[in-house]
């Protein structure tokens, strides 16, 4: 299912610190867990993968759990860092995507109706054809983040769930 030459895969905020929130329908872990099976599928497919992180501006400094995840980064990776919701403002990604030859991003990670959703709405704005993975993502609400997925994504692209990747 992934595209060869043209997609990326981009992993939002899988920050310890986040990953520990009360989250649903699925658990941090549980999504922690199914983006590193996306990661590794994109990486055996020869596609970048995306990982983004937010910084709290204007603190000396961040609180623990500020960092990636355990076993999320490796060699070859993008990594960005954002200060605001979406991972594209200020942060260089639409050129690194573009440098890299991608048309569609495809996008996990926490929470769905924050930094997925934002930076989901940024893609559409810079032409990006956008996927979902459902399964891979959660909201602070079990409603939220299925009214997003059922109601709003769709509008945007297409949504799937991690074993149509993997």
């Amino acid at each position: 299912m992934i595209t060869p030459v043209t997609s990326a895969l981009i992993l939002i905020d899988l920050m310890p610190r986040i990953i520990a929130m009360p989250v649903a329908p699925h658990s941090g872990e549980e999504v922690l867990a199914r983006c590193l099976r996306l990661a590794e599928a994109f990486r055996a497919a020869g596609r970048p993968v995306v990982l983004v992180r937010v910084d709290r501006p204007g603190v000396a400094e961040q609180p623990p759990g500020s960092g990636f995840a355990d076993g999320l980064v490796r060699a070859g990776d993008v990594l960005i860092v954002k200060q605001t919701v979406g991972a594209f403002h200020g942060t260089g990604l639409d050129e690194r995507l573009r440098g890299l030859g991608v048309d569609t991003v495809v996008l996990a990670g926490l929470v769905t109706t924050m930094g997925v959703e934002s930076t989901a709405r940024a893609a559409s704005d810079h032409g990006y054809e956008l996927e979902f993975v459902a399964d891979a993502m959660s909201g602070f609400t079990a409603d939220e983040h299925e009214f997003t997925v059922e109601r709003i994504f769709p509008r945007f692209g297409d949504v799937h769930d991690t074993a149509d990747y993997t």
